[in-house]
């Protein structure tokens, strides 16, 4: 599917009510974009995780941000689905998370890289700011770092809401590929996530092998006391 085909809404939201775990990798291979003042950016989803909920909830994920429970920076991970949960991490980076499960069950899925398929210019422009050589366009996307700066977003865009039928309307979009069935996916342990969460025993990162947009896997690096 296109960007500019419709998408079904109460499937789609049917699709995010789910636990992350079920949705990401049925992500995989969709479409994500983000329309603002300057114009849209969109990407084929390359690479996704999946994060849970509390300790003590059905979905215990010590690797989430919701694992002590809700606090105003995480409360959008606690519902509606079909919203988007911005976090900004190591002072310098933006993630963006779509939010699952019904509202008051915690979850989401990082967007953590993807091919931009539209708006390429934009993503160039805005992924060279501070830099002294270009992006090659297979980085455009590569960690959800650079992926929220090509698509322009912010914590200003925390909780903002999913379009589910016109991707050319202002804010984001997602549409789902039409067979997720049809492309070879890889799982494994999630990407720099420390402690139990990172581990084998949660193989929450999906991605698409062979894809150069995929960003490299990196274990959690232990924090250094002083």
């Amino acid at each position: 599917m296109r960007p500019g085909a419709p998408v079904d809404g109460t499937a789609l939201l049917a699709l995010l009510s789910r636990p992350a775990p079920e949705v990401a990798p049925r992500l995989l291979g969709g479409l994500f974009g983000h329309r603002g003042e300057d114009g849209a950016v969109v990407v084929r989803i390359t690479e996704i995780e999946a994060y849970g909920g509390p300790a003590g909830s059905d979905l215990p994920d010590p690797g989430a941000h919701t694992w002590g429970g809700r606090t105003a920076r995480n409360a959008s991970m606690f519902g509606p689905p079909g919203h988007v949960y911005v976090y900004f991490t190591y002072g310098m980076h933006h993630a963006v998370n779509l939010v699952c499960r019904p509202e008051g069950a915690a979850g989401g899925c990082l967007v953590r890289a993807g091919e931009v398929v539209e708006g390429v210019e934009l993503a160039r422009a805005r992924r060279a700011r501070g830099r002294s050589s270009p992006v090659p366009d297979a980085g455009l996307a590569r960690g959800p770092g650079n992926l929220a700066k090509a698509l322009g977003i912010d914590l200003g865009h925390d909780g903002a809401a999913l379009a589910a039928g016109d991707p050319a309307a202002p804010g984001f979009f997602l549409v789902p590929p039409e067979d997720p069935q049809q492309q070879p996916v890889a799982s494994g342990p999630r990407t720099g996530v420390s402690g139990p969460g990172g581990t084998s025993e949660f193989p929450w990162r999906w991605w698409i092998p062979g894809e150069p947009s995929v960003s490299p896997y990196r274990a959690a690096v232990p924090r250094r006391r002083r």
